[in-house]
């Protein structure tokens, strides 16, 4: 039985979520793209340069998919994050990827999320 999106995006969250880019970008394929806000970003070397910032600055990060659904080829997955700083302090993340599989892997990732995490108001 061929994996779904959502089981895909659960791997990689989970990869993600032990700050691994290595095993993060065993989700991505070679020349896949990743659009986080306001960048676009084409093949392993780019991705990876995002995913080693974002894990420099939040050491910790764990994801919930609240939601998804598939029209043809693309998949939406809604999802709550916590962000975890160096210093601690923690932050919600609430936004939407638009994934685009291929042999069971990223070839398309969008994601939307409101980029200035550090001025939302930390969660206790």
């Amino acid at each position: 039985m061929a994996q779904t999106a959502r089981d895909i995006a659960a791997g990689y969250w989970k990869a993600e979520g032990e700050r691994d880019t290595e095993k993060v970008l065993a989700f991505y394929h070679k020349d896949a793209v990743f659009c986080p806000p306001g960048q676009r970003l084409v093949g392993h070397e780019q991705i990876a340069g995002f995913y080693d910032a974002s894990a420099a600055a939040f050491p910790g990060l764990e994801v919930a998919i609240v939601n998804d659904f598939t029209v043809g080829d693309q998949t939406a997955l809604e999802f709550d994050a916590i962000l975890t700083s160096v210093d601690g302090k923690k932050y919600r993340v609430l936004g939407v990827n638009i994934v685009k599989i291929r042999e069971g892997k990223f070839e398309s990732v969008h994601s939307y999320f409101d980029p200035n995490i550090l001025q939302a108001e930390e969660i206790k």
